[in-house]
């Protein structure tokens, strides 16, 4: 009986020990990359903070812009090509839609953020979008590669590549809704109600024209844009027009005069003005398009669908490309192509993406936070609601996925990029939307640093989670 309970007791202490063993090994992977680029942050903190001001706000410009026009578009390109291909490319399919995932249950909670914390009727919808829509870009890809920078990372030898690869592939999708969703819902407030009133005297037609058909002008009085508004999107103000400032959908759908009048007098080529033309005005009339359908299309034709196509986005774009026809993926990507230099000469530049990320980040956290009018109540709900509870509810769809056969078998790293898209605080991109609509620019900033700095402590919590859950 004692010699039972002996071994009972022994074995015990052996699972025990082994469970503290490998519970050990899983902190240190976490943890040691996150010391990483967390390291690397820190040193443009220094670089830019104000006491010491040893690299000008300036020279931090002018490298952000290196990261989104050279450093980033050479990362995507060198390591997603490689590894697409039409199998692998209908195999990854969770991975975009998992971004529109998270970012619609990020709108809900967004949604109960506003309702709790009641912010101002200016930041409502604000509210919502920032809660809702994470970075999928730079700090992923920082994660990963550091991450992947070890030999003896649990994610095996194509941990960088296929890791990269994934992160890369979210991108796409994540710039179609910033540029569609997040545009409009960035939408500056209609202050000025009288608008309301003198517009009830006007043509709808006019009201259309005016606002379609403004020119393009540089904002004299522009706010003072923070360093971390422009992280991610430099010259954010060559892209300003007059259209960018105007409370479109609010004029469009709000109005009394688009709304109470609704007569045939407003709509081109319905109104005669002799009975011989009854025939025609009949057939017109119903062949006219509906009020509502012309202002949905009047919003499409103000959506800058166009700014899909910056440089990241572009290099997305030819690595699918490239990578999916066999022929042309051999002149580029393969060891002994024809153009292997050019790649190898990219590949060289895109090793300068994350460190200079980070030192970016580093040094837009420097300024620190600016003065705010959104309030500390609904700051710190977005805050907890982004950073510790969507993903807790990332882990449950992910595993909901996995139960499903949805994602791909055995791939961890897989998990890990799906995981992360539910774990990274605001996307930075967020203060460059704000800026260019001229709406909570500086609440914009202050959120944005206020998370990063309580992200270090809930991205390593996570971090530890999920390896404890993959491995």
């Amino acid at each position: 009986m004692n010699y039972s309970h002996k071994q009972r007791s022994i074995t015990m202490e052996n699972i025990l020990a082994s469970f503290q063993g490998t519970l050990k090994v899983e902190v240190l992977s976490a943890v040691v990359p996150l010391l990483m680029f967390l390291s690397m942050g820190l040193i443009g903190l220094v670089l830019a903070h104000p006491k010491y001001q040893l690299v000008p706000r300036a020279t931090f410009t002018f490298l952000s812009k290196l990261v989104f026009v050279v450093f980033l578009p050479c990362l995507i390109f060198t390591y997603l090509g490689p590894t697409i291909t039409l199998k692998n490319l209908l195999l990854w399919w969770f991975i975009p839609v998992n971004v529109v995932l998270s970012t619609a249950i990020g709108c809900v909670l967004g949604l109960l953020v506003a309702l709790i914390c009641r912010p101002p009727r200016d930041y409502f919808r604000f509210t919502i979008i920032m809660t809702a829509f994470g970075n999928t870009g730079n700090l992923p890809l920082a994660i990963v590669t550091s991450i992947c920078q070890s030999d003896d990372n649990p994610f095996g030898s194509d941990c960088y590549d296929y890791g990269v690869s994934y992160v890369s592939f979210s991108q796409w999708v994540s710039v179609i809704l910033v540029y569609t969703l997040v545009y409009h819902m960035m939408e500056p407030p209609l202050r000025d109600q009288s608008l309301l009133v003198e517009e009830e005297e006007d043509d709808e037609d006019e009201i259309f024209e005016e606002i379609m058909s403004g020119p393009n002008y540089e904002d004299e009085n522009h706010l003072s844009r923070p360093l971390l508004v422009e992280a991610e999107w430099p010259g954010i103000e060559d892209k300003e027009t007059e259209h960018c400032k105007t409370p479109f959908i609010a004029r469009l759908f709000t109005t009394r005069s688009s709304s109470a009048r609704l007569s045939v007098s407003t709509i081109p080529d319905v109104i005669g003005s002799t009975e011989e033309e009854g025939t025609s005005n009949y057939s017109s009339k119903c062949l006219a398009e509906p009020r509502v359908v012309r202002k949905f299309r009047s919003v499409v034709g103000m959506t800058p669908i166009h700014y899909i196509l910056q440089p990241p986005t572009i290099a997305s774009l030819l690595a699918i490309i490239i990578g999916m026809v066999p022929t042309l993926k051999s002149i580029v990507y393969d060891d002994d192509a024809v153009l292997s230099f050019i790649t190898d000469s990219l590949e060289i530049l895109s090793e300068a993406m994350v460190p200079s990320a980070m030192l970016v980040l580093g040094g837009s956290l420097a300024q620190g936070p600016n003065e705010s009018n959104l309030g500390v109540r609904t700051t710190v709900g977005i805050i907890i609601a982004r950073l510790f509870i969507l993903p807790l509810i990332g882990i449950g769809v992910i595993h909901l996925a996995d139960k499903w056969n949805i994602l791909v078998a055995g791939d961890q790293m897989f998990r890990l990029v799906l995981l992360l898209q539910y774990t990274m605080p605001s996307a930075i991109l967020l203060g460059a939307i704000a800026s260019l609509r001229g709406y909570a620019v500086k609440e914009a900033s202050a959120l944005l640093f206020w998370q990063h700095v309580v992200a270090v402590l809930s991205i390593s919590f996570y971090i530890i989670v999920y390896f404890y859950i993959l491995f």
